[in-house]
């Protein structure tokens, strides 16, 4: 009697099909980080600014390699959280490296801020994607700009903050609705 192959509709045994499962698994886990990261331009930074106009926003520009940026990063998103039904946006821009993205970035995200969502920057120096909101940007990191309703920078804020004194400049803008 030879041996013919097994039918179309045979079971292959759990065990066999487990090291796809996880390869499937490792596979699909980089995708994470990578849907939370945006590339951005200056000129698409200043659309995606326009686009938030009527609500105030914070702008946080960071990076992986500034400790500061990275102690303040938990008070944003609880800002975020908190403040968000109110008419609260925050914008996060990554000035690391954008080649760096898949090798440091997206790993980083991973592993310590898994909610946080970021734009990363796509041009050559930082001046150039800072100077959509502060043409005098003194490239101090981390940099946080709380905008008014109307698009207009209300409060430049510098070298990290705690919660509480973001929370001090958005919640007046907030109280003032649009006109």
């Amino acid at each position: 009697m030879s041996r013919s192959a097994a039918p179309a509709t045979s079971r292959v045994p759990a065990a066999s099909r487990f090291p796809v499962w996880l390869c499937l698994l490792l596979l699909a886990a980089p995708a994470a980080a990578g849907e939370r990261i945006t590339p951005v331009s200056a000129d698409a930074l200043s659309a995606v600014l326009g686009e938030h106009k009527g609500h105030v926003v914070l702008v946080n520009f960071w990076a992986t390699w500034c400790r500061p940026c990275l102690e303040e990063i938990p008070a944003l998103m609880a800002l975020a959280d908190e403040f968000n039904e109110q008419g609260f946006d925050l914008i996060a821009v990554s000035l690391d490296n954008p080649n760096d993205r898949e090798l440091l970035l997206d790993p980083f995200l991973d592993k310590w801020f898994p909610d946080f969502s970021t734009y990363v920057s796509l041009e050559n120096d930082m001046d150039s994607i800072v100077s959509v909101v502060d043409p005098f940007w003194n490239e101090i990191l981390p940099t946080s700009y709380v905008l008014a309703r109307d698009g207009s920078v209300a409060r430049r804020i510098q070298g990290g903050s705690s919660a509480e004194a973001f929370a001090a400049e958005i919640r007046p803008l907030l109280a003032r609705k649009s006109h």
